[in-house]
């Protein structure tokens, strides 16, 4: 009975608009304070430990990286790369969009600042092609979730922390399945812009495509750095995220020039309350986590789902359901934090690989990005371009069907995700 109690409240606090960390900090703190008997001193040394982990560590640094290349330019030099190599197709600016969403994805770890960044210059651009706006925003709010999959990903990083798997192989796992869904949208760009009757350009010479190459190289760097960084053993993903904030710093500033010195305080706060803001969900979510493990929910919820005799098959629809479900509601930091020490014990349990499983939940978290009413990215494609949100709702949904069949098509082949680890770290 004492479960449902701790839910109840903490339902009744999100029904009252109360936002979602302070509601699983205040539900989890009444919990723990009238049914176990914990002192105030106690809660507040809980959130504190919960925050004293090396990888958390990657999250704030990463973000500062993600914001060093968002003010230093680096997302035009990236786009007019992606342009000159899919530009001349059917659908080719939507899908230079798009490919430069994958790429800047990398960069940053995160999908609002994708679709920020490559929204705000991209969307009026693709509407003086001739593509209506809701195509222009439809592709972009789409592709701009991939900015949770392709590494660094903060949510990959939540999820390691949370079930104690290793980051690095959780990076790798990521690469495919976000190149994968990348190509999806593409397809699905292309045959959107052959139905409306929109022409091929001209390829773009082979002097423009190795000029906006050279542009864009010091930016496109960082995903060597850290994803070689990891592999190649140098550095730990934390230490990663180190070495790509200060390299973020200097390319943007000495290489490039386009970050001023008047520039730097403003962006530096943005990330720190971008990070306070990650790290503030982590902790709450956390300590609502230590309660629901205090009281064995997890293993009851596993004993439950063992007695129906799912297979893992079944098993995976009913978690694919329930995620999309939560993601409608929830942001994908604290819902990982509170569901994935539940669905974690019963997929060990049913012989499901744990990175595999991560990166199955990161997709319905990038899905979850795109469905109302917490869908970070339709509000600020909707911020961007100034249609309603309904209406950006509507402008991702073909877009939104092709994320949809991705993951079934993940959910169902893990060796889209295992394929790297596996090479790299053996199977």
């Amino acid at each position: 009975m004492e479960p449902y109690i701790l839910f109840g409240i903490l339902f009744a606090l999100l029904l009252a608009g109360v936002p979602i960390a302070l509601s699983l900090g205040i539900s989890a703190s009444i919990f723990m304070v009238f049914f176990t008997g914990t002192t105030p001193m106690t809660i507040a040394q809980k959130l504190f430990v919960s925050l004293n982990k090396f990888a958390l560590m990657a999250i704030p640094l990463f973000v500062l990286m993600g914001n060093f290349m968002a003010q230093g330019g680096t997302a035009h030099r990236i786009i007019r790369f992606a342009r000159s190599l899919v530009g001349h197709l059917p659908g080719g600016l939507p899908m230079s969009a798009i490919f430069a969403c994958v790429i800047f994805a990398a960069v940053s770890g995160s999908s609002p600042a994708t679709v920020a960044a490559i929204g705000s210059i991209m969307m009026g651009a693709i509407q003086e092609d001739g593509y209506s706006e809701r195509f222009s925003v439809g592709s972009i709010v789409s592709s701009g979730s991939l900015g949770i999959l392709m590494p660094p990903s903060i949510i990959l990083i939540v999820y390691g922390v949370t079930v104690d798997q290793s980051i690095g192989a959780l990076f790798m796992a990521g690469i495919l399945p976000a190149a994968f869904l990348g190509l999806m949208l593409m397809v699905v760009t292309y045959f959107a812009a052959v139905m409306g009757g929109h022409k091929r350009k001209p390829m773009a010479p082979l002097s423009e495509i190795w000029a906006s190459f050279k542009d864009a190289i010091w930016g496109l760097m960082v995903i060597i750095i850290v994803i070689g960084g990891i592999y190649g053993g140098l550095f730990t993903p934390t230490e990663a995220a180190a070495v790509a904030a200060v390299y973020a710093f200097i390319t943007a500033k000495f290489i490039y020039g386009d970050l001023k010195w008047k520039d730097i305080p403003r962006t530096i706060n943005t990330a720190a309350a971008t990070a306070a803001m990650i790290m503030f969900i982590i902790a709450n979510a956390m300590v609502f986590a230590h309660v629901l493990t205090t009281q064995q929910m997890p293993q009851d919820l596993a004993n439950f789902i063992v007695a129906l005799e799912l297979n893992k098959y079944t098993f995976l629809i009913l978690i694919n359901l329930l995620l999309l479900l939560a993601g409608n509601f929830m942001e994908p930091s604290s819902l990982i934090m509170i569901l994935a020490p539940l669905i974690f014990p019963i997929a060990m349990k049913l012989g499901i690989d744990p990175i595999h499983l991560g990166v199955i939940i990161t997709v319905n978290m990038e899905i979850g990005m795109l469905t109302p009413p917490v869908g970070l990215n339709l509000f600020v494609a909707s911020g961007i371009s100034g249609l309603t949100l309904q209406q950006t709702i509507k402008a991702s949904l073909p877009w939104f069907l092709a994320l949809l069949i991705g993951l079934a098509i993940i959910t169902y082949v893990p060796q889209i995700s295992l394929f790297i680890p596996d090479m790299i770290y053996g199977g």
